[in-house]
């Protein structure tokens, strides 16, 4: 695969430029907001001039080549005509999500030397003192640059300095269970050309088709989805503004009401969406489904298959790749319910243990990418001036995703969990998603937590930190009930011993869960027993 990449890449100008030119009609972007008072419908050949007067305005206001902006936006296409701009010009943009805190900002600010910052009213309320350009979107601030003024005032025929393939692309902070948030760092053509293998293999996208994926434009799941794999593809990429909280039954009107074909959501979306009464509902135009962010369990498949008559593709990816595993529709195999699918086109897979040893067929163990002697497209550069955490993450000819699971006899691989999250109770190594994937299944849980505390007997056991649906009360009755639950749903070993009620889980910015926080409580709590004995 290495030796399909050109010398010189650029996404902005060699793909959606491209696109302006050869389909200047075609919808690129469909943007409607929640309440479908509003709408917009936003050609190839308005977005490949948007790119242009972006990137000509960005660098009137000061922005240079190399260097990191920040773009703290909601769903609106300012979001996506920036992002080209600061492509096409060579700068570095650094996507974060919306629910950023002031204190989040001030540490992207300080640790990736960020030179300009492109927000909303809200936005600019979070930023604190930060001597670098500011530009504002949607309204006009004193000290700010008005994103809209600029642009309306800028040359669509700005010049293009074309860029390195091997050039910074994008820079994505991870959200990870421990310690603070990585930089990972993507060339052009790690996430600009490689993300074909996203839009066109997992996403199954073509120029006919409109694509909807329910992601905050902080995500690398948008970048994913709704960015560089689907205009790769020359597809149309809906978006609906949605700003509250998730609303199950707006999406199902949505997907009835538009002309989506691929629809993309996390397994906790489709958990919701199957609650409701899907049946009721008709998508005439919807083709294929996809999930990947988390395990989707095979009781969510199978009720979403039941109801629309439809698979869902689960895939598999991280932030610092494109999607390395997934269920591919243009294979024509089978899809495993609760599998993530096999190895990526352009991609060479195994399943090893810490020293890079793979392990037998059927034994867990981390996923690992094969970089030598050849290094796949679609990876990143490095984190970012984090040389140990970088090389930490290569052994011998593997990179580690940190991500352990199983391979099956057939090239099938299913997720255990992170490698830091796994027990091991009485030899048994036991995923956490497994056991909460059970737990999600029971009408009184909302959320669900699970780590390993310490047991004299079994090294290990399980522990499930249980967030209740409205209506249900915590008691000893309703734990014992959970855990039988989970022994009907999956292997008896795997049932939660030890079963707390609480009112809320800890969660990282991206809502992932912090584990790492659960165990250092019950750390703190039996440290505090040994001291009262």
């Amino acid at each position: 695969m290495n030796a399909t990449i050109p010398k010189y890449f650029n996404f902005s100008h060699d793909v959606v430029e491209r696109l302006a030119g050869t389909r200047p009609h075609d919808v690129a972007l469909w943007w409607t907001d929640e309440h479908g008072t509003s709408e917009r419908k936003i050609s190839f050949g308005e977005m490949g001039r948007d790119a242009r007067k972006a990137s000509a305005f960005l660098a009137a206001a000061g922005i240079r080549r190399g260097d990191t902006v920040m773009v703290i936006l909601q769903r609106v296409p300012a979001w996506w005509t920036a992002m080209l701009g600061l492509i096409r010009l060579g700068a570095v943009p650094i996507p974060g999500t919306p629910l950023l805190t002031v204190k989040d900002i001030a540490y992207r600010i300080r640790v990736a030397s960020v030179k300009a910052i492109i927000t909303d009213e809200a936005g600019t309320a979070k930023v604190g003192a930060f001597d670098g350009i500011r530009i504002i979107a949607g309204s006009e601030k004193a000290g700010w640059i008005n994103y809209e003024g600029g642009m309306r005032d800028a040359d669509a025929g700005a010049k293009f300095e074309p860029t390195l393939s091997d050039d910074p692309g994008i820079i994505y902070f991870t959200s990870g269970t421990t310690g603070e948030a990585k930089m990972v760092l993507h060339t052009q053509v790690s996430y600009g050309l490689a993300h074909r293998i996203t839009g066109g293999y997992w996403l199954d996208l073509g120029e006919k088709d409109t694509v909807w994926a329910l992601a905050d434009t902080g995500w690398g799941k948008t970048a994913w989805s709704n960015f560089f794999g689907p205009w790769n593809m020359g597809a149309t990429v809906f978006v609906m503004d949605m700003r509250g909280k998730f609303e199950p039954e707006l999406v199902l009107k949505t997907l009835a009401k538009y002309p989506i074909t691929v629809f993309c959501g996390p397994a906790t979306a489709y958990r919701m969406l199957v609650r409701m009464d899907v049946a009721s509902y008709r998508f005439p135009h919807l083709r294929h489904c996809v999930s990947a962010g988390e395990a989707l369990n095979a009781p969510t498949y199978d009720a979403w298959k039941q109801t629309t008559g439809m698979d869902v593709y689960e895939g598999y990816g991280q932030t610092e790749t494109v999607l390395t595993i997934g269920n591919f529709r243009s294979e024509h195999r089978e899809i495993r319910p609760g599998s993530m699918g096999r190895a990526a086109p352009g991609f060479e897979l195994a399943i090893v243990d810490e020293e890079g040893v793979e392990a037998p067929l059927g034994q867990a163990g981390q996923i690992a990418i094969r970089v030598v002697p050849e290094r796949p497209m679609g990876m990143f550069k490095e984190y970012w001036r984090n040389p140990e955490e970088t090389a930490s993450r290569f052994v011998g000819p593997w990179y580690l995703t940190g991500d352990v699971a199983r391979k099956d006899a057939d090239g099938y691989y299913w997720f255990v969990g992170r490698a830091d999250d796994v027990i091991n109770s009485s030899s048994y190594r036991i995923g956490p998603g497994e056991v909460e994937s059970a737990l999600l299944e029971h009408p009184a849980v909302l959320e669900s937590a699970v780590i390993g505390v310490p047991d004299e007997t079994r090294g290990e056991v399980v522990k499930a930190f249980v967030v209740l649906r409205s209506g249900f009360v915590a008691s000893d009755d309703l734990a014992h009930e959970l855990q039988a639950h989970c022994k009907r749903v999956t292997a008896p070993y795997k049932y939660p011993r030890l079963v707390e009620f609480i009112a809320a889980l800890p969660k990282t910015i991206s809502h992932k869960i912090r584990r790492t926080e659960l165990r250092s409580l019950e750390h703190q709590r039996r440290r505090s027993a040994e001291a009262a004995v």
